[in-house]
C-alpha cells in the first residue's frame, strides 16, 4: 500500500517553546509511527525527546500498523482520555482467502480456501452488514482484559478465549478496489483496498475477520494506516526521524509541539467565559453553562485566550472534568 509523503517540519510552525513546563515542552505531539513498532514503543522514544516521563497517547496502534499516533506531553497527558474517545480513520488492506490467529498479517495461518470469483455484489453486501452500529468480537490477540488478564496473555498460555461482542459504530465502509492474487502459499485469494470510519474501540482487524467469515472464505487484515484521530490528521504527522531531527537542531525551535490551547480547540467545542466565571471554574465552582449542539466535552476558554478547563454540562452547570489553567 502506497505510504503518504510528510511534509519536512518548516521553522515557522509552532514549537517547543509556545508551550514549556519547567523547560519541557507541554502539548500534542502527533507522531507517523512506524511499522514494527509499538505504540510504547513510540511513548518511549518521545520521552527521550521530551525529556519528561509525562507522556501518554490517545489509543495505540498494532505493530503492524502505521500513521497517526497522538501524544501528550506534561499537561497535555490530562487531555488524552478524551480524546482516545473520538472518531479514528484508517485505510487498509484485507485479505480474503487466509485465516490468521491474530486476524491480521503477523498471525500464523490456520486455514485457506480459494478465494478467486468472488461476485463484487457479495462482497459490497457483507461490507454493508459491518456498517453503521454493529456488535463486534475484538480479535482473541487482543489487549482487552478478561477477568484482570490481557487475551492476548490468555491465548499464549494455551486458553480458549471467548471475548464478549462489544457495541461499535462504522460510520463509512469503503470499497476501492479488490484483486485476485496469490498468497505465498499458492492459495488463490482476493485483495481489497478499503477506508473505515468508526468510533474508539473498532477493530479494524475483526472487520477483515468477519467479512471473510461472511463471504465463506476467511479473511485478515494484511496492512493498516491510521489517517486521522478526531481532528487530528496526517498532515500534521511527522515521523521520528523528523521530529528527532527538530530536536538536535541547535538553531531550530526544538521539538514541534501543539499547544493545549490549539489542541483543545481542534477537538472540542469551544466556550469563551468572562474573567469571573473564569475565577470560579478554576476555584472548582460549578457555573451556569449554555447547552451546545451534540454531546461530549467542552473546552473552556478566559478572555485572554488561555485554554482554563475541559467541562461537562450536567443540569445546565458546568462540571470540570480535568482544569489546565492555574
Amino acid at each position: 500500500m502506497k505510504r503518504e509523503s510528510n511534509k519536512p517540519i518548516e521553522r515557522g510552525e509552532r514549537a517547543a517553546r509556545s508551550g514549556r513546563e519547567g523547560g519541557r515542552p507541554a502539548g500534542l505531539v502527533i507522531v507517523d509511527k512506524p511499522a514494527g513498532f509499538t505504540s510504547h514503543d513510540v511513548v518511549a522514544k518521545m520521552r527521550g525527546m521530551a525529556r519528561t516521563r509525562r507522556v501518554g497517547h490517545a489509543g495505540t496502534l498494532d505493530p503492524m500498523a502505521t500513521g497517526v499516533l497522538v501524544l501528550g506531553i506534561e499537561r497535555a497527558t490530562k487531555l488524552l482520555g478524551h480524546l482516545a474517545l473520538t472518531e479514528k480513520e484508517y485505510v487498509g488492506t484485507i485479505r480474503l482467502g487466509q485465516t490468521t490467529i491474530t486476524d491480521d498479517a503477523e498471525g500464523e495461518i490456520t486455514a485457506s480456501k480459494a478465494a478467486h470469483g468472488l461476485a463484487r455484489e457479495d462482497i459490497d453486501a457483507g461490507i454493508a452488514r459491518l456498517s453503521g452500529a454493529i456488535m463486534q468480537v475484538p480479535s482473541k490477540v487482543s489487549a482487552i482484559k478478561i477477568d484482570g488478564k490481557r487475551s492476548y496473555s490468555r491465548v499464549r498460555d494455551g486458553e480458549d478465549v471467548e471475548i464478549p461482542a462489544r457495541p461499535v459504530t462504522v460510520s463509512s465502509f469503503v470499497l476501492y478496489s479488490a484483486v485476485e492474487t496469490e498468497a505465498a502459499d499458492g492459495t488463490p485469494v482476493t485483495d481489497l483496498l478499503v477506508s473505515v470510519e468508526c468510533s474508539s474501540g473498532t477493530y479494524i482487524r475483526a472487520l477483515a475477520r468477519d467479512l471473510g467469515a461472511g463471504l465463506g472464505v476467511g479473511g485478515h487484515l494484511t496492512a493498516l494506516r491510521r489517517t486521522r484521530v478526531g481532528p487530528y490528521k496526517l498532515d500534521r504527522a511527522r515521523t521520528l526521524e523528523q521530529l528527532q531531527a527538530a530536536v538536535d537542531d541547535t538553531e531550530g525551535e526544538g521539538l514541534p509541539v501543539m499547544p493545549l490551547g490549539d489542541a483543545a480547540a481542534a477537538a472540542f467545542t469551544r466556550w469563551d467565559v468572562a474573567e469571573a466565571q473564569a475565577r470560579l471554574l478554576l476555584n472548582g465552582a460549578r457555573i451556569a453553562m449554555p447547552q451546545f449542539e451534540g454531546d461530549g466535552p467542552v473546552a473552556a476558554f478566559g478572555p485572554d485566550g488561555r485554554f482554563l478547563a475541559l467541562v461537562e454540562n450536567q443540569g445546565g452547570k458546568a462540571k470540570s472534568l480535568a482544569v489546565f489553567e492555574v
